[in-house]
């Protein structure tokens, strides 16, 4: 009886584990912000693009150089995107030292969908007739969630003071409102309530932005998770809105 007990415990745990693993992923409304310098006096070409976590090219951000037989001078953006400009920002060959921005809105080439939370990739190159296929290039990755998140990528001549910064939406909830939600104890052990008006459902999530899990309930039992940071997103009638959570 002994054994039978802890192998119904350990399937329980393992069907957990495994729902956890195929829980759809959430996808965070947010903007993402690149910033770089890039200290050079000739005519040079310059691209910002992401990839997902498997090396897929998501969406060129920003293309500057209006000459398409010198696009394949940027290797790596033209292999990866087939120089694609879909909803990217554009504009002429660049001739002077300049500190560039780029911003996405989360969403897929075709400015549509949201993409999913998870890790993404950016990358920035240039190069110059001088250069030709010796492009400069470097990539910095950050976490698409519903954690604000601030990088400094790494510089390679000519290309410096590069700044990644992510920051999620407000969703449509005001701070003021936003106060008159609780979620406690907190930090927990075991069990959190949340108290507030018109809550529809609460999503618990990773600190990745996985959803794991959802309830209509205001108590909700957290005894299955593993000690850690999470997020519980309240859905009210007004918005949905973020109460970071943590577990001893």
């Amino acid at each position: 009886m002994k054994k039978l007990f802890t192998l119904g415990i350990l399937s329980f745990s393992l069907f957990f584990l495994n729902a956890q693993e195929s829980a759809p992923l959430v996808a965070t409304d947010g903007t993402l912000t690149v910033k770089a310098t890039v200290a050079y006096s000739n005519y040079y070409y310059y691209a910002v693009w992401l990839k997902n976590s498997s090396g897929t090219f998501i969406r060129t951000l920003t293309m500057y150089g209006n000459n398409t037989k010198y696009y394949s001078d940027m290797s790596n953006w033209y292999s990866s995107s087939s120089s694609s400009k879909v909803n990217a920002t554009t504009g002429a060959t660049k001739s002077s030292s300049g500190t560039y921005t780029s911003t996405w809105n989360g969403k897929d080439i075709n400015n549509s969908a949201i993409l999913d939370d998870g890790t993404y990739t950016v990358c920035i190159e240039m190069t110059s007739e001088a250069y030709g296929t010796n492009s400069k290039y470097t990539t910095t990755s950050f976490t698409k969630g519903t954690s604000s998140q601030t990088l400094t990528g790494t510089s390679v001549s000519p290309i410096s003071n590069i700044s990644i910064v992510w920051t999620p939406a407000n969703t449509a909830v005001d701070e003021v409102k936003a106060e008159m939600y609780k979620v406690y104890p907190n930090p927990t052990r075991s069990t959190i309530y949340v108290s507030g008006f018109d809550i529809q459902s609460i999503d618990i999530l990773s600190i990745t932005g996985k959803r794991l899990f959802s309830s209509n309930q205001l108590k909700i039992d957290l005894n299955s998770l593993p000690k850690g940071i999470y997020f519980a997103r309240l859905n009210t009638d007004s918005g949905s809105f973020i109460k970071k959570i943590e577990k001893l």
